[in-house]
């Protein structure tokens, strides 16, 4: 399995992952604020409908010990965070919300039993083009490297460095235009 997003349509992109079970396990690290502030950001989810759903990012308490911020994104430091709803949601199996930014778009998580593992499908929908697109499967590449540490009982060493990697990647596998 590629660990590389995939532009599936325009201004979307799509990350396939196979995680540790069993589902109710990823599930909770979906929904639960204090589990999902290791590898993502908390807060509270209303896990319905038309949920109010927050997200309050502090990227210094992904890794042991905390990294220093990269120039560009030093303004986001002390946190950020930002407010969404529930879109869709079939526990412990699909979880979809808005997403906040220059333009209102959607992620969708699908999980599927494997075995012991979990195949974890994140679609992020209705990007705000390139830059956008570039930005948020950066983001979301290093965060789910983040998810698979954790659910693996690792602790995590580097957000950043993985970021800025993939970045540059990324910089290239989406085409212009």
């Amino acid at each position: 399995m590629n660990d590389f997003g995939m532009v599936t349509e325009a201004r979307t992109v799509r990350f396939e992952r196979l995680l540790p079970g069993p589902i109710e396990r990823v599930w909770e690290y979906l929904t639960d604020s204090k589990k999902r502030a290791t590898w993502l950001a908390a807060g509270e989810m209303d896990l319905r409908v038309g949920g109010k759903v927050r997200f309050d990012f502090k990227h210094s308490n992904l890794t042991t010990p905390p990294e220093a911020y990269p120039e560009k994104y030093k303004k986001y430091e002390k946190g950020v965070g930002f407010d969404c709803r529930i879109t869709r949601i079939e526990p412990p199996r699909l979880l979809a919300f808005t997403w906040a930014g220059p333009v209102e778009s959607e992620v969708t998580f699908e999980l599927t039993p494997k075995g012991k593992q979990v195949q974890l499908v994140l679609t992020h929908a209705r990007l705000s083009g390139r830059d956008g697109m570039v930005n948020v499967s950066s983001g979301w590449h290093a965060h789910l490297g983040v998810l698979a540490q954790r659910l693996e009982g690792e602790v995590p060493a580097t957000f950043w460095p993985v970021f800025a990697k993939v970045e540059a990647e990324y910089e290239k596998r989406i085409p212009q235009g």
